[in-house]
């Protein structure tokens, strides 16, 4: 399953406005495959309202959430999600394989 740094849940939870009953959010990351070739696979980023029917849904308790289309979800089962923050405070999106135990 794709794991998220602390980086990553905090950077999540702050794209995602909330937008719920309560404060409380609806809205995550959507992770999508764009194109897929025996190279390896391009995938899209978009902030979403909610789940789309066959998502799997990944979330924190600090109320970060992830959705995968299924293909993405197999794609990314071993993987890490993290964000760096360039001298600008752009945030860079980065998928690295999950340390092994």
């Amino acid at each position: 399953m794709l794991a998220m740094t602390d980086a990553a849940a905090e950077a999540v939870t702050a794209m995602t406005s909330p937008d719920g009953p309560d404060g409380e959010s609806t809205a995550g990351l959507r992770f999508t495959v764009q194109a897929q070739d025996d190279s390896g696979a391009q995938l899209a980023v978009s902030i979403a309202p909610g789940p789309e029917e066959g998502d799997e849904v990944l979330g924190t308790e600090g109320g970060a959430r992830i959705f995968l289309e299924p293909a993405a979800a197999v794609l990314l089962d071993d993987k890490v999600l993290d964000v760096e923050q360039d001298d600008e405070g752009r945030l860079a999106i980065a998928v690295m394989q999950q340390p092994e135990a």
